[in-house]
């Protein structure tokens, strides 16, 4: 009605659960294989047929004309080559595709229950640690966003990657995270298809240590 485009980031939701474009109606939609077990340096942009025809390349060159005179007189190729100029990313998005083919067979229902499966289960042990203080327990995805009272959140990741555990800490890119939770930083653990129980059962046994603040501090 406002002629208003919508561009989705969907580099944290594509891996993780089923995505269909036609359903969402989004005008566009962009993510990235690292984010999905695949080669870094690649990535997808969708783009609404029409609009993709409206736009112009930031980069021009070989790939994506079909023809040019020495007039200055150039026919370009049709979207999607339209914005391939040069010689692509051939071994990335072999990988790409690969690891998309991979994901497809594990069932991407199963990959987004597994993980709010373990997220539950993760939840329920948090829960029972006093120092804890949790962000986004209501959250409809595999990620847990919590802080230990007293500890800084980098200083715990630091303390957590010494027994092989690694969670980020920061703002995670969310410059507007202190504006809905009133903090700035925080730590993150992403649980995907390949994390255990076990593997919380360890988080777990490190946030429970009577003498983390002495160790850490």
């Amino acid at each position: 009605m406002n002629n208003i485009l919508v561009v989705v980031d969907g580099a944290q939701s594509v891996p993780h659960m089923k995505v269909d474009v036609k359903e969402l109606d989004v005008d566009f939609l962009a993510f990235s294989a690292h984010k999905m077990c695949g080669p870094t340096g690649v990535g997808v942009l969708y783009g609404k047929y029409d609009l993709l025809k409206k736009m112009k390349p930031l980069i021009v060159g070989g790939g994506m004309n079909g023809n040019f005179d020495s007039d200055g007189e150039v026919l370009y190729h049709e979207p999607p080559h339209f914005y391939e100029a040069g010689t692509p990313n051939i071994a990335g998005v072999i990988g790409f595709g690969k690891v998309i083919e991979y994901l497809n067979k594990i069932g991407m229902d199963n990959i987004h229950s597994y993980e709010l499966e373990l997220k539950k289960y993760a939840i329920s042990k948090l829960k029972q640690l006093d120092n804890i203080i949790l962000y986004n327990e209501s959250s409809k995805s595999g990620i847990i966003t919590f802080n230990y009272k007293g500890i800084f959140s980098q200083d715990l990741a630091i303390y957590l990657n010494k027994y092989k555990v690694c969670v980020r800490a920061g703002n995670h890119c969310a410059k507007m995270l202190k504006n809905e939770i009133n903090i700035k930083n925080t730590c993150r653990m992403s649980l995907y298809f390949y994390n255990t129980k076990e593997e919380i059962d360890i988080l777990i046994e490190l946030l429970s240590n009577p003498n983390i603040k002495d160790e850490i501090l």
